[in-house]
């Protein structure tokens, strides 16, 4: 065992040893749990009835987007339901609270400002209305407008068919799975919107877990004998899937010509993203014990696995891990993307440092990650410059997958403590104690965590969801209040609407460009605000923002104001400045 895996262990042995304490809050807590108070009242059911299922302990998952189109972020939650649909949920170990309607929930976010001008959230179950309430065993949820009309539709994954509703632009969706050709019977997870042959049109990418039924299921057991959840191993993984947007609704499966049956695995986390910078949207998916995977977009509708040659299947000690959740970022700042993975506790997140032409190296311990993260199991993770200091942070929502022995005897014994890790500009992170006061510490078994302002004020905030727990908003209060920048991308008539896969560079004299990539997927099972922001430091004067738009138009937007929220149009731009890149 090298040295620092040795440090990770003991890390991780200690820390499960005994339970977390809580971390002593900052005078001024970064961030503030608000989502009772607001009205977004949810809380996650796993139809648990005892016999250890493994689809029970991880969902699942949440999207932030603006599905009304009035300019702030609606949240929509993937709920769980009984395995045996024959069986009431009363009948559940943990029975859903009195008065909770069944199935998937949307919250329509009311914002409004007080006389001071100061944003006031609360949040609307609209489910019914819009017609959303699907009672299924959901996972995961993408955001994407397949059919370019301007408005966001959902696609959301299940342990049994997944669904596509279609935003029909009066408040109200519509189960369009059967005439799109997108439904897939098996256990589906995170999925994504892509524009991989840059046609205009955005495709579909889904990954998929194990082989797995109620009626086989395995039994397995804790280090005394307790019945647990069983890994992953044990069942036999099943094939992801991509599908081709062929227009007028409707897609075509194309996992076997573009070559992604050529590999598996137990898919949990994905994203899309141009990791090699030739202009091609590539696929990380994050597999659960198994070798993660690198899907090169070859442009010719062809991927290849480029998992090994680029040093992301295995971490630095050529091992596997039990990888959850994935971000895509440039976290040094050198103008391309590297790679987070959470992973199993003692195998610690792993950070993958792209040094060029999508070829990486694990520098986990050399910032500063592996011991803080490796007492604990990662799920949903994003990058976020929540102090705007031009450097990206991370957090981890963090719950553990099978029986803690500090917790046993407790009626769910998987509860850990999320982080929240800042980057010190100086190649190292450092894990910010009392992120949000008292809510940083709370043990929890989280889950899906998605990213975006949620009150327009400027900065990132988080939603996280909890197995068999309530969902949880935390607002971004972070002092002090340093300039920002933010855009929304709106692509060209009919094509690709929001931008997604866009780069978009921050120009201020004198200084490296800042680059950002317009997207909702990454994380576990969750979208986020697609919204590229932008921390600005201690510079209110910007030069410029650089568009590359995803079938490789190139423009400007000259001397944009600080502290204003942007909509840069593709073709509105001017010629990119010389010797931009």
């Amino acid at each position: 065992m090298s040295g620092a895996r040795a440090v990770r262990a003991l890390a991780a042995a200690a820390a499960l040893a005994a339970p977390v304490a809580a971390t002593p809050p900052t005078p001024a807590p970064p961030f503030r749990e608000v989502a009772a108070e607001v009205g977004l009242r949810f809380r996650h059911f796993t139809g648990s009835t005892g016999e250890h299922y493994l689809p029970e302990i991880m969902g699942s998952g949440v999207a932030l987007f603006d599905y009304d189109g009035d300019g702030d972020l609606d949240v929509f939650l993937v709920q769980g339901a009984m395995l045996d649909p024959s069986r009431p949920p009363s009948e559940a170990r943990y029975p859903p609270p009195p008065g909770q309607p069944p199935g998937c929930r949307l919250f329509r976010n009311d914002l409004r400002r007080d006389a001071s001008g100061r944003p006031v959230l609360h949040f609307t179950d609209v489910t019914e209305q819009a017609g959303l309430g699907r009672v299924l065993y959901g996972m995961g949820v993408a955001v994407g407008d397949y059919d370019n009309d301007g408005r966001p539709d959902l696609y959301v994954t299940a342990l049994g068919s997944n669904v596509l509703f279609h935003n029909n632009g009066d408040g109200s969706f519509s189960d369009v799975t059967e005439a799109a050709g997108v439904g897939d019977d098996r256990w589906s997870t995170s999925a994504t919107f892509l524009d991989y042959d840059r046609d205009g049109r955005l495709d579909l990418f889904v990954a998929n877990y194990v082989d797995f039924t109620a009626a086989g299921s395995k039994k397995c057991f804790d280090a005394v004998g307790a019945p647990d959840y069983c890994r992953p191993a044990v069942y036999r993984s099943v094939t992801d899937r991509l599908f081709h947007n062929e227009g007028g609704g409707r897609f075509r499966d194309v996992t076997e010509a573009a070559g992604i049956l050529n590999a598996d695995g137990p898919g949990l986390g994905v994203v899309a993203a141009d990791f090699d910078g030739d202009g091609w949207p590539d696929l990380y998916v994050a597999n659960d014990g198994a070798p993660n995977q690198l899907w090169r977009n070859k442009g010719d509708g062809t991927f290849e696995d480029r998992g090994l040659l680029s040093g992301t299947a295995y971490n630095g000690e050529g091992l596997p891990e039990g990888s959850m959740g994935v971000a895509a970022g440039d976290v040094d700042g050198d103008g391309d993307l590297d790679l987070f993975v959470t992973n199993l506790p003692r195998e610690a997140a792993t950070l993958y440092l792209n040094q060029g032409k999508g070829l990486f190296q694990d520098a986990t311990d050399a910032w500063g990650l592996g011991v803080p993260t490796a007492p604990f199991t990662g799920f949903g993770t994003g990058f976020l410059d929540y102090d705007h200091d031009g450097w990206l942070d991370l957090f981890v929502a963090n719950g553990a997958v099978a029986n803690r022995e500090a917790l046993r005897g407790q009626p769910y014994p998987f509860g850990e403590r999320s982080l929240l890790l800042r980057n010190l500009a100086s190649r190292r992170f450092e894990e910010v104690s009392g992120w949000a006061g008292a809510a940083s510490s709370r043990l929890e078994v989280s889950r899906g965590a998605a990213f975006g302002d949620v009150d327009n004020d400027g900065d990132i905030d988080v939603v996280v969801t909890n197995n068999n727990g309530p969902v949880r908003l935390f607002l971004n209060q972070a002092e002090p209040r340093r300039p920002w920048l933010m855009a929304r991308l709106q692509g060209g008539a009919g094509e690709n609407t929001q931008g997604l896969g866009a780069r978009v560079g921050l120009v201020r004299r004198g200084r490296p460009t800042l680059w950002r990539c317009a997207h909702a997927d990454g994380s576990y099972l969750s979208a986020s605000d697609p919204r590229v922001h932008f921390g600005l430091g201690d510079a209110e004067r910007v030069d410029a923002l650089l568009v590359e738009w995803p079938r490789g138009r190139r423009e400007a937007w000259y001397a944009p104001l600080a502290r204003t929220l942007l909509t840069l149009r593709e073709g509105e731009g001017r010629p990119w400045p010389e010797g931009a890149r």
